[in-house]
């Protein structure tokens, strides 16, 4: 097939940041040409359509089979991962990955959190501050401090930094007030669970299935471990990576459970990444779920799979494989 692949690059995105994680969920030259080198090797002809507006154009002009989706979306909007899938939608081109809205509610980690509520998977306590305004009328005594504040429509752990974690109310506010001023956006303040972090590959449509569970360790121990994104910026030096992970069969199964839920519960296809943290008494409760996971060699869903046997190549292979299996109409093609 002729596949088309939508991306955006960091280096693609040229205005002033005000913050300087701005750019970590888009990608690298190096990721792009490994996903078009492992489609290459599966027969398929690669045509690069980019991002933005670039993508609007090429898509236009270039005729393609199906699209390989890696593309985050410009600006801050809570439903930027759909604009790329909204346009192949609208054009009748099949790609690989969950749909517009899918990818909308997924980034919103409101919805989200109250989706997979109803279907009965546990979730920490949360509360959104939409401005300044209303910061002072919340009600703090909902939560047992720590509490993490993080941006409400983003991934990759943006926004969340070591500073992140309030152990009061005063730093609560001065973090929110951070975030409000830096990202333009609202604000989650969720109950800390302080316990092991752990991330989940879902693979396929049906069924789905899990590749793997990995376990995140930091190498020295602090009094509550954040994966921020100091920390996923130099992974090799602050956390160890254990995959398969180490945990009681009765906690492995309920993380399994939770995490196909919840990728069903979503309407996710093809792939997803799902986030929990285990709480001391063995509890998995959900964090959040990214159905437009990172593919580089440094993203977490690669690292999973290749402690596991996987190769780069057969994790992205397993992913179109998917996509494709959707479209009887490409799969003889």
């Amino acid at each position: 097939m002729r596949i088309g692949l939508s991306y955006d690059l960091k280096t693609d995105v040229t205005k002033n940041h005000k913050v300087d994680d701005a750019l970590e969920e888009y990608d690298s030259p190096e990721t792009v040409k490994i996903i078009a080198g492992a489609l290459e090797k599966k027969g398929h002809r690669i045509v690069h359509l980019g991002g933005g507006a670039q993508f609007i154009d090429n898509i236009r002009r270039e005729k393609v089979d199906f699209v390989f989706n890696i593309s985050e979306g410009r600006g801050n909007y809570r439903s930027r991962e759909a604009q790329v899938p909204a346009v192949l939608e609208m054009l009748d081109i099949p790609h690989t990955g969950s749909d517009p809205l899918t990818l909308a509610v997924c980034l919103d980690k409101t919805l989200t959190k109250k989706f997979v509520s109803l279907a009965g998977i546990p979730t920490p306590k949360w509360l959104i501050v939409n401005d300044v305004k209303e910061l002072t009328k919340k009600d703090w005594k909902v939560f047992h401090f720590p509490v993490i504040i993080k941006p409400a429509y983003e991934g990759s752990s943006k926004g969340i930094r070591l500073t992140s974690l309030a152990e009061n109310v005063t730093q609560t506010e001065a973090e929110v007030k951070r975030i409000l001023s830096d990202y333009s956006q609202s604000v989650m303040v969720e109950e800390f669970i302080d316990g092991e972090e752990v991330t989940m590959g879902v693979i396929g449509n049906a069924p789905p299935k899990l590749v793997g569970m990995m376990r995140i360790i930091p190498k020295q121990k602090p009094k509550h471990f954040v994966y921020s994104v100091e920390v996923k910026r130099d992974y090799v030096n602050q956390v160890e990576y254990e995959s398969p992970a180490k945990f009681p069969k009765p906690v492995l199964q309920k993380l399994e459970e939770h995490a196909l839920n919840a990728f069903k519960t979503l309407g996710c296809r093809d792939v997803s990444r799902v986030d929990f943290r285990v709480g001391t008494d063995g509890t998995p409760y959900f964090i959040e779920i990214n159905p437009l996971p990172g593919l580089g060699t440094y993203s977490d869903l690669i690292i999973m799979a290749t402690k596991l046997g996987w190769t780069h190549e057969g994790i992205i292979g397993a992913v179109l494989d998917a996509a494709i299996e959707r479209y009887p109409k490409c799969a003889g093609v």
